[in-house]
């Protein structure tokens, strides 16, 4: 019993470190893909697609970006509620937006 409690806290554990660096990782990845399509042209800079985005937002707190090939997904949170908003990358036209 004492092993399966030895084994079990070590997964444990890995679990924790790794997860941290695999965050990372992705987010590393999605910055890189972005400003590839940005200088290749498919897509607006972030910056400009977040000043397009943030006037539609009612005073919901923004807290950040993902990259997802041809859309951003701007995440924000408002009254303890998570809101997605999906924007073409290429036009900076909003696509969907979570209720």
């Amino acid at each position: 019993m004492r092993l399966f409690s030895t084994l079990l806290a070590a997964t444990f554990a890995v679990g924790l470190i790794a997860s941290p660096a695999a965050a990372q990782k992705h987010s590393r990845d999605d910055a890189d893909r972005a400003f590839r399509a940005t200088v290749e042209g498919r897509s607006m800079p972030l910056p400009k697609i977040e000043k397009r985005v943030m006037p539609f937002m009612g005073g919901a707190d923004y807290l950040g970006p993902e990259f997802k090939g041809e859309t951003y997904r701007l995440k924000f949170i408002k009254n303890g509620r998570v809101i997605w908003v999906d924007v073409d990358a290429a036009t900076g036209r909003i696509k969907r937006k979570s209720r």
